[in-house]
């Protein structure tokens, strides 16, 4: 059984940070792509990062270069998602979810669509205050 479980979520305030963790488990990790994803009220559900298990490859939304770092421990089966500098719209449901991409495919159209997901965890809420 395919399971992705967020944690780290939570209520912050504007420029604290955050650390987001997926466990994934029922797959084979080292041929999918992990991203996290997230879905403010009223909007449609983005890409925000995402980290290539295979080559370690990463890939960024614009609104969250420079400020979100994503990682990997393949040997754990554990995503992260690091969240500094963090802003009001940030605020949204964070979920994690793996695509099949059993080669780099070098485009993050692909690996920050929501589309390009199997598998998709539950997940946890984040809500920054100004």
């Amino acid at each position: 059984e395919v399971q992705l479980v967020e944690s780290g979520g939570g209520l912050v305030q504007a420029g604290g940070s955050l650390r987001l963790s997926c466990a994934a488990s029922g797959f084979s990790f080292n041929d999918h792509a992990i991203g996290w994803f997230r879905q403010a009220p009223g909007k449609e559900r983005e890409g925000v990062s995402c980290i290539s298990s295979s080559d370690g490859i990463t890939y960024y939304a614009d609104s969250v270069k420079g400020r979100f770092t994503i990682g990997s421990d393949s040997a754990e089966n554990m995503v992260y998602l690091q969240m500094n500098s963090l802003k009001p719209e940030d605020t949204a449901i964070y979920y994690c979810a793996a695509g099949f991409f059993p080669r780099q495919l070098y485009n993050e159209t692909y690996y920050l669509s929501p589309l390009g997901m199997s598998y998709w965890g539950k997940g946890t809420m984040v809500t920054v205050s100004s």
